[in-house]
């Protein structure tokens, strides 16, 4: 950030991605804190005005270190500050200013929890010192007195969260008197006031105390005894209702950390707190990596479809586009594929994408849309969409069997199988010529089916190549050494497992091989897995730090299939007509 450049942002230390090297899990009496306050003239945090600071270094109850000094502002201080304080002008001018203190101020609070009381204040005044001086803010984390007081205090015990109300009533050694020391030393007996009364709160660490104090609700400070005893490990969450039925399913690199997370300020969303309330426990199941635990999520919200799951259920609702059996075939949506079908698209997570894949193809190729049963003997009055020249009128047998399907039923199945070419071409001449003539919405309902098309022909093909493979076995390197190994067979993880540091993985791989799923051959890109499962496994094949060992057959895709119209997609799905690029190759 450069100097002179500050914006408050989310208050430091609260942030669960802040650290300042203290481990959230360190108890509370063997934390060290610096409780710190500021004297200001008062207004918003630019990088200056600060006219004094003090800072006590506790840990356990005992007083480690004291930094106090006055800072010179570099501005005249408003008479109400001087009212307020005793700080006169004449006591700032030999003080040094911020950009002096704040080596030692920083060096000070190094590896230690900061806290202040109304702490979002002081702490942007800080920052903003750091910002325009050209110093790094160190991020601690942060624990405000002030929010960690209206959690532990009722309004029975104390009528407002003020510090010389908090003082009073904990009876400090020291009076707030808005002098920053002073008030620095008032807060630390407040803060070991508080901690007092965490005990009966079950809040022992450091982490459990800011998490406390942030604007948790009252359910999730009830039930957050259902992330405890968890392994931090990879794997799958399940949370339960009272009678076990599955109420929400996740998956998680370190199952125990993300589950907690479902119990603080930073989680908001309605439905997860519709869920906590109504569960009971929470199920981990220990998986071997992270793609392990993905798939295993993916196959139990399958199988469960828990209530506050939103995606991923009902895998079994895909559809597909395919041509029918007959002499004049037609395109039609189906839910499931039979082994005699050989020219089909998908599959597509709803009708209304298959469909717009259809229209797609209707634009390019003179396939008829009329869902007549067409006889080679007997004629069929034709529609309307003959009269306009979109259809070559099987049904009054204009066109000969061989012609239609060469002109109409071939197309299709050469672009779902290999090359989309003919198909592609169609639509963007169609495209252009309606750009040409200024008719721009029309152009962009044909861009968006030229992105149903290609989208589906790519997903597919890309499917195809792996699920066509009967075994595949593939290593990546594990965060703590040694190898994360997955068994694939026909796109459905069979096994895997974790081959340990400085051991050569082949025994591990005999291992899952021997106690590996047996998964049979089937009809179609996703014959023994869903479409999501297969993707997951893709995605981390694909990684550049995977690594193939071996694979039963070659893993390949047609040359001029639908992988390479990839940047005409993008642009399909992202610009404008106008943008669109005749890619004839």
């Amino acid at each position: 950030m450069a100097p002179g450049e500050y914006v408050q942002q989310t208050l430091a230390g609260l942030d669960p991605t802040a650290g300042g090297g203290v481990d959230p899990a360190l108890p509370l009496y063997a934390t060290t804190f610096v409780v710190v306050d500021l004297e200001t003239t008062g207004g918003a945090p630019d990088g200056g005005g600060i006219t004094e600071i003090g800072a006590v270094k506790v840990r356990g109850g005992e007083e480690l270190g004291v930094l106090a000094t006055l800072v010179n502002p570099g501005v005249p201080i408003p008479p109400f500050i001087t009212v307020l304080t005793g700080i006169t002008q004449a006591m700032l001018i030999p003080a040094p200013p911020i950009e002096q203190v704040l080596p030692s101020f920083l060096e000070f609070i190094s590896d230690a929890v900061l806290v202040a009381h109304n702490a979002p204040y002081d702490v942007g005044f800080l920052k903003a010192a750091c910002a325009k001086h050209g110093y790094r803010w160190p991020n601690p984390r942060v624990l405000d007195t002030a929010a960690l007081a209206r959690r532990v205090l009722t309004r029975d015990e104390v009528p407002n969260r003020k510090l010389g109300t908090l003082a009073a009533y904990f009876r400090t050694a020291t009076q707030p008197t808005h002098r920053a020391l002073d008030d620095a030393k008032a807060t630390v007996d407040v803060l070991h006031g508080l901690i007092g009364r965490l005990g009966g709160h079950r809040v022992d660490t450091v982490g459990e105390a800011i998490e406390f104090a942030r604007a948790v609700t009252p359910t999730q400070r009830r039930k957050r005894h259902l992330a405890e005893g968890l392994p931090k490990v990879p794997g799958v969450y399940i949370f339960r209702a009272a009678d076990d039925r599955p109420l929400y399913v996740g998956t998680s690199g370190d199952i125990a950390t993300r589950v907690r997370s479902y119990f603080t300020a930073a989680e908001k969303r309605a439905r997860i707190s519709e869920m906590l309330a109504a569960a009971e426990r929470v199920e981990a199941v220990e998986c071997a990596h992270p793609l392990e635990a993905e798939v295993r999520e993916l196959r139990l919200i399958a199988a469960h479809a828990p209530p506050y799951n939103r995606r991923s259920k009902f895998p079994e609702r895909m559809v597909w586009l395919k041509l029918t059996d007959g002499p004049y075939p037609r395109l039609s949506v189906v839910r499931s594929l039979a082994p005699g079908d050989t020219a089909y698209l998908g599959p597509f997570r709803s009708k209304q994408a298959a469909e717009l894949a259809a229209a797609g193809f209707h634009d390019a190729v003179p396939l008829r849309q009329c869902t007549h049963r067409l006889s080679l003997r007997t004629v069929t009055p034709a529609c309307a969409l003959a009269e306009l020249g979109r259809c070559p009128a099987p049904c009054e047998h204009r066109i000969t069997p061989e012609e239609y399907d060469h002109r109409a039923a071939a197309p299709f199945r050469t672009a779902t199988a290999s090359d989309p070419q003919v198909v592609v071409d169609a639509l963007l001449t169609r495209i252009e010529t309606l750009s040409a003539g200024q008719r721009y919405e029309e152009a962009a309902v044909v861009r968006s089916r030229l992105a149903a098309v290609l989208r589906a022909s790519v997903r597919m093909q890309r499917l195809a190549g792996l699920t066509r493979i009967a075994e595949l076995t593939a290593a990546r390197r594990a965060p703590g050494g040694g190898w994360e190994l997955a068994l694939v067979r026909h796109g459905r993880l069979a096994g895997a497992g974790v081959g340990p540091p400085g051991v050569h993985p082949r025994p591990t791989i005999t291992a899952i091989r021997a106690t590996a799923e047996t998964v049979e051959p089937g009809h179609g890109p996703v014959p023994r897995a869903s479409a999501e499962e297969t993707e997951r496994i893709l995605s981390w094949l694909e990684r550049p730090e995977t690594r193939l060992v071996e694979m039963s057959s070659e893993w390949s895709s047609p040359v001029s299939g639908a992988g390479r119209f990839r940047d005409l997609l993008a642009k399909a799905e992202n610009g404008g007509s106008h943008q669109l690029s005749t890619e004839r190759s």
